[in-house]
């Protein structure tokens, strides 16, 4: 019991500071667990084949299904279109209903995902702060989540662990009462509260615009008298942090994004962006500029350059998390130069190199349109500012919003397990077209599937060693007492407050056996204890880290640690009091 307790805190600490990817953490809590034998190797793998590990993952395929064929973005462009005028309060309703709805039946990633450039746009439309809706939105697909069994993995992984502890589970729209009044009382406090305490920030590309004017593009030409032929470019222009080389042309051949070390030739036009003053001072290292320096703005091509700028978000599954920017061989591979990062409020412009990009970091990029959509089809970014998303299958929208109706409807009537109905729906989504195989790969979040099957064993082993009835045995002895109400209410707060440091399926993993637990010592029933753990690990608004929407919103609201605090606290206070009072009298104790 105290190697596990020692295994349990390490691995805490490891997804709290992040030292290491949340990956690498599951897999090693994992092997860990078999080669101490705390459990059996066919136990310490038992998570993979989980019936809440194989929900989560057939949900996430059905979800990236509805958003590749449109579903999601025909909805945005709909808001977009009946935006009108109105300022902070009614462009806040207007995204309020489809942002909860969606995530009632889809993954809250995808539904955010769609949110944030929709947002964006009716934000420069209105003149209006994107800071002061974007986390709002995030706090209404977690809200909304809660009102079905699939609305959130957290539902999925409470209702999958009771049943296979021999208890008879949760219906589909069992907790819908209660979500939808704990949807309303959060609801309107994101969207009328939360506005008026967040601060005024806008997009990075606006920020640095405010903070150095005048960026230019011009064409600059090599000589064939003086010493510029036979010199590098990192000679000519490395110590000048003021212009950046875009494009070399020579003869035919265009290179976007050219290596410091190519050497120049005479008669070499080199597309460059700087400041006026920078662009003047090139005159006298012998470049000659031939045309007038444009303005980015008026989207003037340059021979065969059609640059954008661009703002991409960093996604919780991306592949770029923990790499270096000169790693990524954007401007190798694809001629996307990555002009700035903004992290946790912060700009940074300079030494980008060697930055190791985060989940929820804002790069500033600048590229040709074609290459940028390719780098969003990728998946490891979200493209938020400059480029318009396409609709890839619209005409099989219909489809896969029926395998979603059958998924649920089937599910409601009991007719088969919801894992079996959502496999067949994921499979569905697959064999109709409307997601390729590669893509619905894509679609598995291994942070989240990973993480899944490694808790799920640990918690076996809690159960196995003690160390669940041992902390049950102290948590009867706090709250017994005073009564269940009490019980239920300490509980939320409990799971509330590990959500925010940990993430919300490990507090529910951590904390379901231990309720069991209780439960069974008190001779409680446990329904009420377990929605106070599936609420409560879904109540996460105080800090960037424990949902991975709120990550999402962080960098294109230009957010900081204490912007999430400052809101987060009293929403928390606030759904801590509404949790309390209803859970149980929709489940009485």
């Amino acid at each position: 019991m105290v190697l596990l307790g020692l295994i349990l805190v390490l691995t805490l600490i490891l997804l709290v500071t992040q030292v290491v990817r949340v990956e690498v953490t599951a897999l090693a809590l994992i092997a860990t667990l078999g080669l101490t034998g705390l459990l059996r190797p066919e136990e310490a793998v038992t998570g993979f084949a989980s019936s809440a590990t194989l929900t989560v993952a057939a949900m996430l395929v059905i979800s990236a299904g509805l958003e590749r064929v449109g579903v999601v973005d025909w909805i945005g462009s709909l808001l977009a279109r009946r935006a009108g005028g109105g300022g902070i309060r009614t462009v806040a309703l207007l995204l309020a209903t489809p942002t909860a709805g969606l995530s009632a039946f889809m993954n809250n990633t995808a539904i955010v995902a769609l949110m944030i450039p929709v947002t964006l746009t009716l934000c420069r439309r209105l003149k209006l702060a994107p800071s002061k809706l974007l986390m709002p939105v995030s706090y209404l697909s977690i809200l909304g989540g809660t009102c079905t069994l699939i609305g959130t993995s957290t539902n999925i992984l409470v209702d999958s662990l009771y049943r296979e502890a021999g208890g008879p589970g949760f219906g589909m729209f069992e907790f819908t009462k209660l979500g939808l009044l704990y949807l309303g009382a959060g609801g309107l406090f994101a969207v009328f509260v939360a506005p008026r305490i967040l601060p005024v920030r806008h997009a990075l590309s606006h920020a640095l615009e405010a903070a150095a004017p005048g960026s230019f593009f011009t064409e600059v030409i090599v000589p064939r008298a003086g010493g510029l032929p036979g010199r590098r470019i990192a000679d000519v222009f490395g110590s000048d942090k003021e212009v950046v080389v875009m494009q070399l042309i020579r003869g035919e051949d265009a290179r976007l994004g050219p290596a410091a070390d190519t050497i120049l030739e005479p008669g070499d036009v080199l597309v460059v962006e700087g400041t006026a003053r920078a662009l003047h001072d090139l005159l006298g290292r012998g470049l000659v500029v031939p045309g007038t320096a444009v303005s980015d703005e008026e989207r003037v091509p340059i021979r065969r350059l059609d640059l954008r700028m661009v703002e991409a978000v960093i996604l919780p599954n991306s592949l770029f998390q923990h790499r270096k920017v000169r790693d990524l061989g954007l401007s190798r591979l694809r001629g996307i130069q990555v002009l700035a990062v903004r992290r946790l409020g912060a700009h940074h412009q300079t030494e980008l190199r060697e930055m190791a990009l985060q989940s929820g970091d804002v790069l500033l990029l600048q590229g040709e349109p074609e290459s940028l959509r390719a780098l969003q089809n990728d998946g490891d970014v979200l493209l938020i500012e400059g480029v318009e998303r396409t609709l890839t299958f619209p005409a099989r929208a219909p489809v896969a919003i029926g395998i979603l109706v059958a998924v649920v409807a089937l599910a409601a009537m009991n007719v088969a397990p919801i894992v079996l109905l959502s496999l067949a729906g994921a499979g569905a989504v697959i064999l109709t077209g409307c997601l390729s195989v590669p893509r619905a790969i894509r679609a598995l979040d291994t942070s989240v599937l990973l993480l899944l099957a490694a808790m799920i064993p640990a918690g076996l082993a809690m159960e196995r060693t003690g160390l669940a009835a041992a902390i049950a045995e102290h948590v009867v002895g706090l709250a017994g007492p005073h009564g269940p109400f009490v019980l239920v209410s300490a509980l939320y707060l409990l799971t509330s407050l590990l959500t925010e440091v940990l993430s919300n399926n490990a507090a529910a993993v951590l904390l379901t056996p231990i309720v069991l637990q209780v439960a069974a010592s008190l001779g409680l029933d446990p329904k009420p204890l377990l929605v106070a753990v599936a609420f409560g690990a879904s109540a996460s608004f105080a800090t960037p880290i424990g949902y991975q929407t709120n990550t999402m919103v962080m960098g294109p609201g230009g957010y900081r640690f204490q912007d999430y605090l400052r809101v987060g606290l009293p929403l928390n206070t606030l759904m801590w009091i509404v949790a309390t009072v209803l859970i149980p009298r929709f489940w009485a104790p």
